[in-house]
C-alpha cells in the first residue's frame, strides 16, 4: 500500500509539472472556460516561486489579445455592511440572467502569522454551487490596501475564461478604494443606514471615487432610516464637482436589501446604463489604457523592492541601518547609497 501511494504521489507531481509548464495547454482550456484551468493558473500568478512567475508571464502573453471584456465591478465597504451577503444574491440574480460570474474576494492576512482565513465560499454557498459562477478568495498577505498583488493578473485570467462579470471585494473601506479603482470599470461603495453623523464620517475621497453608494440593509425596521440615509448621500454626491467620464445623475445613491434581494435589478440597471454610456463616449478605452500604465508602474516599484530585499542587499541594508542608528548617516544619504548600489550591481 506505501508502494501504491507514494505511486500516487510521483504521478500527481509529474502531473502538475506537466500541466504547469504546458502555457499552451493550459492557455487553450482557460479561453475554453474550464474552471479547473482557471483555478490552476490563479495559483500559478499567485505563486511567489521564480518559475512559477516566469510561467504565469508565458501564460498571460499567450491569453492577451484574446478581445474579451468583462465588465469589471469593484466593491468596498466598511466590515459588517454586508459586502458578502450582496455579493451572493447580486451574482445570483445576474447568474439567473445567463451571465458568467467570477468573484474574486481578497481576504486580510494577519500582520503576525501571514495567514487567512479563506472563508468567502463558506459565505457565499449558494453562490459558489452555481455552475455559472467562480468564486476564488486570495490572501491579500502584506499588500497595501487589502488588495492582493496579484488581483489584477486574476481578473485578466478570468477575462480570458470568457466571465461576463468579474466582482472583487476588497478587504474594507479604507486605500483599498484607490488600488480597486485601478482594477475596475465601476467602483461601488457598500454603506449601511445610520443617522446623520455617519456621513461626516464618510471621507470626500471615497466620495468622489465611488459610482454608486448602495446603501445596504433597506428592510424591515431600517428600511425608513435606509431611506433617509440614501436622501442624505443623494444631497451630497450634489454638491461634488461633476465628473468627465460621467452622464448627467452620476454618481448617484441607491437602496438596497441584499436578504429581501430588493433593489438588485435597478442598481444593475445603473452599473449597465452607467458603462454603456462610458462605452459610447470612449471614457472606457481611455480609463482601460491608464490603469494599464498605473499597473505597470506599480510593478516596476513592487521589482525594485523585491531587489532591495534580496540576501546580498539586505547585508547592505543592516550596516547602512547601523550608521543611521549612530548617527553616521542621515536616513535620507543612507538610502541613496543603497539605491545606487542596488541599481548599479546589474
Amino acid at each position: 500500500m506505501a508502494q501504491r501511494r507514494q505511486g500516487g504521489l510521483d504521478f500527481c507531481r509529474r502531473g502538475w509539472n506537466k500541466t504547469a509548464m504546458d502555457t499552451d495547454d493550459l492557455s487553450t482550456r482557460i479561453l475554453a472556460g474550464e474552471r479547473r484551468a482557471l483555478a490552476r493558473a490563479i495559483t500559478l500568478v499567485e505563486s511567489g516561486r521564480a518559475d512559477h512567475r516566469a510561467q504565469s508571464l508565458e501564460l498571460l502573453e499567450k491569453l492577451r489579445g484574446h478581445e474579451r471584456a468583462a465588465m469589471r465591478i469593484g466593491l468596498s465597504g466598511t466590515p459588517g455592511v454586508g459586502k458578502s451577503t450582496f455579493i451572493e444574491a447580486f451574482g445570483m440574480m445576474l447568474t439567473g440572467l445567463g451571465l458568467r460570474v467570477a468573484v474574486l474576494a481578497v481576504d486580510p492576512s494577519s500582520a503576525r502569522s501571514g495567514g487567512s482565513i479563506l472563508g468567502d465560499k463558506t459565505r457565499m454557498e449558494r453562490l459558489s454551487r452555481d455552475r455559472n459562477a467562480f468564486i476564488r478568495p486570495s490572501p491579500s498577505q502584506s499588500q497595501l490596501g487589502g488588495v492582493a498583488r496579484r488581483t489584477r493578473e486574476a481578473i485578466d485570467l478570468c477575462e480570458a475564461s470568457g466571465f461576463d462579470v468579474i466582482l472583487i471585494e476588497t478587504v474594507g473601506v479604507g486605500q483599498s478604494e484607490t488600488m480597486v479603482a485601478e482594477m475596475s470599470d465601476l467602483f461601488l461603495l457598500l454603506l449601511a443606514p445610520a443617522g446623520g453623523d455617519e456621513l461626516q464620517g464618510v471621507k470626500r475621497g471615497i466620495m468622489e471615487m465611488a459610482d454608486i453608494l448602495l446603501i445596504n440593509k433597506a428592510d424591515g425596521d431600517l428600511k425608513a432610516t435606509a431611506t433617509r440615509t440614501c436622501a442624505d448621500y443623494a444631497g451630497a454626491l450634489r454638491l461634488l464637482r461633476k465628473r468627465p467620464q460621467d452622464p448627467e445623475g452620476y454618481p448617484k445613491a441607491l437602496t438596497v436589501s441584499a436578504v429581501e434581494e430588493n433593489g438588485l435589478d435597478t442598481a444593475w440597471e445603473a452599473m449597465c446604463e452607467l458603462n454603456d454610456w462610458r462605452r459610447a463616449n470612449g471614457h472606457f478605452d481611455a480609463r482601460r489604457a491608464a490603469q494599464a500604465r498605473h499597473w505597470f508602474e506599480a510593478e516596476v516599484r513592487e521589482r525594485l523592492l523585491e531587489r532591495l530585499t534580496r540576501d546580498p542587499v539586505r547585508g547592505v541594508m543592516g550596516e547602512l541601518a547601523a550608521q543611521v542608528e549612530n548617527g553616521a548617516l542621515t536616513p535620507s544619504a543612507a538610502a541613496q547609497v543603497l539605491l545606487e548600489g542596488a541599481l548599479s550591481a546589474e
